[in-house]
């Protein structure tokens, strides 16, 4: 039996492809992780969704209902996600205001793509730092902020503490209110717990600190008789061989914290950095 010559020439692409036969776990947000599982499946590999985060509103919208109402009062507000922005806008619109409310207010984001999420509601950042991280947004703040009020919408717990710590050292009076949550999911897909429990995964990508304390949690479940949940545990023996993968050195941190290593970070903090970080890495292998 001979094979159509369109299928010879679609399996030798695949195969040329990168990160051919090679598995990723992604362990991006609920309903966040489709974009780079379409990376990566491009560069070749086969990409398995573990979303380890689930985002949602805030216990209580009272806070960040009263800094809506008193916008005129700032002089900065700060955006370090895509979730902040999203859930920040659609409280303002909830409230009856728009993007007009902030025409007084100067924006400072952290990235290429909270400031793209951004632009989605008509409106251009003040200020980018160089590198897309936070620390970076203090080092490079383009003024004083000794007497500046400062907005800071953020996750409800378990946020970048060392950032607010910053600015208030630098003189800013910063007011920060809970504008999302975020928590581990409930469950684990099927094909994702497969992958774990029968070694065949390659490589595991991380894009935040607390992807990988939640993945970390889940996988107690699957290796682990008696999990203790939010605990550096035993995990990290049963990912022996499967490469380590971290969009940035926050979230490095916490792979080491966890896991004890990190295989690869990327150089620049982006999800297209991470992919070319992965490729590399991969790349690497084969010398």
């Amino acid at each position: 039996m001979s094979l159509n010559p369109s299928s010879q020439v679609s399996s030798t692409v695949s195969q040329s492809l990168p990160l051919s036969g090679k598995t990723v776990l992604i362990t991006r947000s609920v309903g966040q992780s489709s974009q780079f599982a379409r990376m990566i499946a491009a560069a070749g590999a086969n990409a398995i969704e573990m979303p380890a985060l689930e985002i949602g509103p805030p216990s209580s919208w009272e806070d960040l209902d009263s800094a809506i109402a008193n916008l005129s009062e700032f002089d900065w507000l700060i955006l370090t996600s895509s979730n902040g922005i999203n859930y920040f806008f659609e409280r303002l619109i909830a409230l009856e205001k728009d993007a007009r409310t902030l025409a007084n207010l100067k924006i400072a984001v952290v990235g290429e793509k909270t400031a793209q999420t951004l632009k989605k509601q008509n409106l251009q950042p003040d200020f980018i730092p160089p590198n897309f991280i936070a620390d970076s947004l203090i080092e490079h703040f383009p003024e004083q902020l000794a007497g500046k009020k400062v907005l800071f919408p953020r996750v409800e717990t378990g946020g970048r503490e060392d950032l607010i710590r910053q600015f208030r050292q630098q003189g800013a009076e910063v007011m920060e209110v809970a504008a999302y949550q975020s928590c581990c999911p409930s469950s684990i897909p099927a094909s994702a717990e497969l992958a774990l429990q029968s070694g065949t995964v390659d490589i595991i990508t991380f894009a935040s600190s607390k992807t990988v304390k939640f993945f970390n949690q889940l996988a107690q479940t699957i290796f682990l008789d008696n999990p203790q949940d939010n605990q550096p545990s035993e995990v990290s023996n049963y990912l022996e061989g499967v490469c380590i993968a971290s969009i940035g050195p926050q979230t490095s941190q916490a792979c080491q914290a966890y896991f004890g290593r990190v295989d690869v970070e990327a150089s620049e903090y982006t999800l297209e950095g991470l992919t070319q970080a992965v490729i590399d890495w991969v790349s690497n292998l084969g010398e």
